[in-house]
């Protein structure tokens, strides 16, 4: 089983960004709901033992407190550009150091903040989901690999 003791304090960082980086890039490609959006993201870490299986890769992420980069971003594209450069250098981490199951349970958990934040608000025209929102998610998707 792989945890942080199998990484770098550098690594792990990066890591544990992954997926709060993709919430965040939810989040900012939609104007709107963000208070509900954050507490989405935070209930996506509380409940990722129970949905995503036997992973202490995932206990230790889901136990601590969402990371976020804090890089001064100034503007929603560099907020972006720079949340999915985080999750390509974390899922090339865990590739390296993790199995291969580590590795799909890691990117699922990811994608899962990703939607979840996304399907915190109605969007004005009643979809769950925003095609902004949508093409926020194809990009995290892309990042991933998966």
């Amino acid at each position: 089983m792989t945890g942080s003791a199998d990484f770098t304090a550098e690594e792990w960082d990066a890591v544990l960004e992954g997926p709060t980086s993709a919430g965040v890039i939810v989040t900012t490609a939609e104007r709107g709901g963000t208070f509900r959006e954050v507490y989405a993201m935070a209930k996506a870490f509380a409940e990722a033992r129970r949905e995503h299986g036997d992973s202490e890769l995932l206990d230790e992420i889901a136990s601590k407190k969402p990371e976020v980069d804090r890089t001064k971003a100034r503007s929603k594209e560099e907020v972006k550009e720079n949340g999915l450069r985080r999750i390509r250098e974390a899922v090339a981490l865990v590739e390296q150091k993790a199995t291969p199951e580590e590795l799909e349970d890691y990117r699922r958990f990811v994608l899962s903040v990703a939607n979840r934040v996304a399907g915190a608000k109605e969007e004005r025209d009643g979809e769950p989901v925003s095609d902004a929102e949508a093409a926020a998610i194809a990009e995290i998707t892309e990042a991933l690999g998966a």
